[in-house]
């Protein structure tokens, strides 16, 4: 006989979870007490929105499901920023929430909320479990669903009695992964259509890949001489120096690549569902007709179509896909050398930062200070925000698992996803950037990375603005400032408050003492990079933009 709080741990030691985060609630205390007795790490943070980030950022990293914990009402609304992360990422993520007693619901008891209606628009299945008896059945279908075709959250919802109730129930064995594989006849089709493009490009994107398969695709793109992109904010799926990579696609896209797209021929889709910030808005491609022969690969066939109507749709998951293209030949037609190299050259010129802009810190050269002092397994991390157009356009993304940053552009996801990033790697050196804006959204979870001495270092570029906001402020409604400023803390301070590092740079040569002083604390480290806020993007001021 064991309570339902234990069965729920048992059922995640069966599924090889080593560590979940958490925000406490009496709501569950049971599983709680059931992990006590356990070796899964219990990281406890300070909201639950970080908790949910830190979740994901593990799902990111390891595609396996991040595990969250939270108690009801506005612990699970809170949390909500996290599952939105998850969903619209494609990042596996499991989010169990204590849920008012059965003989309670519906009477809008002390933080009830329904949450299968609440969540279903933001979850891939939400579910609540009456019997503990049912308890292995339902978490393995959650890792099963959270990991299957195209990856995303689950939520399963524990009524507080249930969770004491004692019963006898099954052992939960491990969920096994669902593949899906392309057939030869596909496999042929893509070899014909590659052997007569003239201008092909390959964009990659989505989850489900690994390092093994980052390294067949680059073996691949070698053979055929094809050009390869990789989709907003997963730069880390083709290593930056190759001949063949040709630039991200998303966000401020180097304007000579989104040319090349539009013109190609030929694109090869996989992974990604090549969605609005990828798209450029959906221009790249004509919905739902693209003028281009599109090859779409996606492991959920319910994406293949949904926006786009390729000429040849393949449901298999990415490291799947590319195992299965060592078959491949190409033909003498498919020679891509010279295009390729000039579409490789473009992204170098694109990605070296510029060397001044307004006020006393330019960014240019920290950018530069940057690539020439981390290693290439460094993992940066960020939220959003015109900062991050510093990292996603001047860093050079070398390998696999580098980057965690979510696409859908929500803001102080970069400091908790960094603590994950720590715990998961703590031979690896792990960059933060965010915003000042960003930063305060989540910033508290600093005190997690002390509380279990993870020394991230966090850049806070503090230019005392919404600035992604103010930028498209200024451009629609110039010189009429509203709701757009902000009053920021002493960041350095704040660090050394939390009992971490803190360093101020109000001039550019100062941030490389500061960096260095920072590594060599040992400790979690904030950096506050003052810039002025003229300073928009690397390439415009917030002046000109005001002018139009």
């Amino acid at each position: 006989m064991k309570t339902g709080g234990e069965l729920i741990v048992a059922a995640l030691k069966a599924n090889g979870v080593k560590r979940v985060s958490c925000v406490p609630g009496e709501s569950y205390l049971a599983v709680l007490d059931a992990l006590y007795d356990t070796d899964i790490d219990v990281v406890v943070c300070r909201q639950e929105g970080g908790a949910a980030m830190m979740a994901d950022a593990w799902g990111r990293l390891t595609g396996e499901p991040g595990i969250c914990m939270v108690t009801r009402g506005p612990g699970a609304m809170n949390a909500s920023a996290g599952l939105h992360i998850a969903r619209q990422d494609s990042i596996p993520m499991i989010l169990f929430i204590g849920q008012v007693q059965r003989d309670a619901r519906e009477r809008e008891a002390f933080q009830e909320i329904e949450y299968r209606r609440a969540f279903t628009e933001i979850a891939k299945w939400v579910g609540e479990i009456d019997d503990p008896a049912r308890i292995p059945e339902f978490v393995t279908r959650a890792f099963s669903v959270a990991t299957s075709g195209r990856p995303g959250p689950v939520v399963l919802t524990l009524p507080e009695d249930m969770l004491t109730q004692k019963t006898e129930a099954v052992s939960a064995k491990p969920y096994q992964p669902v593949e899906s594989h392309p057939g030869p006849g596909q496999l042929k089709a893509l070899e014909a259509l590659l052997a007569k493009a003239e201008r092909p490009i390959a964009i990659l994107g989505g989850t489900r890949w690994s390092e093994q398969a980052v390294g067949q695709f680059q073996s691949f793109a070698e053979r055929f001489g094809l050009p390869v992109g990789c989709s907003f904010r997963r730069q880390m799926l083709f290593d930056h120096r190759h001949p063949n990579y040709a630039g991200d696609v998303g966000i401020g896209i180097n304007p000579a690549l989104a040319r090349e797209i539009r013109e190609a021929d030929l694109v090869l889709l996989i992974g990604g569902r090549f969605s609005e910030m990828p798209s450029s808005g959906y221009t790249l491609l004509d919905v739902p007709y693209p003028r281009q022969t599109l090859v779409h690969v996606h492991p959920d066939p319910g994406e293949l179509g949904r926006v786009y109507r390729p000429d040849l749709a393949i449901a298999a998951a990415p490291t799947d896909f590319v195992a299965a293209l060592d078959g491949l030949s190409p033909s003498p037609a498919t020679a891509q050398s010279e295009r390729t190299a000039r579409l490789h050259q473009a992204y170098l010129t694109w990605s070296t930062p510029p060397e001044t802009g307004p006020g006393d810190v330019q960014m240019g050269p920290i950018m530069r200070f940057i690539e020439a002092n981390t290693k290439e397994d460094t993992i940066f991390t960020n939220g959003a925000g015109n900062y991050a157009t510093w990292l996603h356009r001047f860093h050079r993304f070398q390998r696999f698992n580098t980057q965690a940053a979510p696409t859908s552009g929500s803001m102080g996801y970069g400091l908790p996803a960094a603590v994950a990033a720590k715990h998961l790697f703590p031979d690896r050196e792990v960059i933060c950037f965010a915003g000042d804006g960003c930063f305060m959204m989540h910033g508290q979870e600093f005190a997690t990375a002390v509380r279990y001495n993870l020394p991230i270092i966090t850049l806070v570029i503090n230019n005392g603005i919404y600035g992604t906001i103010r930028m498209h402020q200024e451009r629609e409604y110039p010189g009429r400032v509203s709701g757009t400023d902000l009053t920021n803390p002493d960041f350095a301070a704040f660090a050394r408050a939390y009992g971490g590092h803190g360093e101020l740079v109000e001039k550019t040569e100062e941030f490389a003492g500061a960096f260095e002083r920072a590594r060599q604390s040992g400790k979690p480290s904030i950096i506050e990079i003052r810039l002025d806020p003229e300073a928009i993007t690397p390439t415009r001021t917030l002046s000109q933009i005001r002018a139009g």
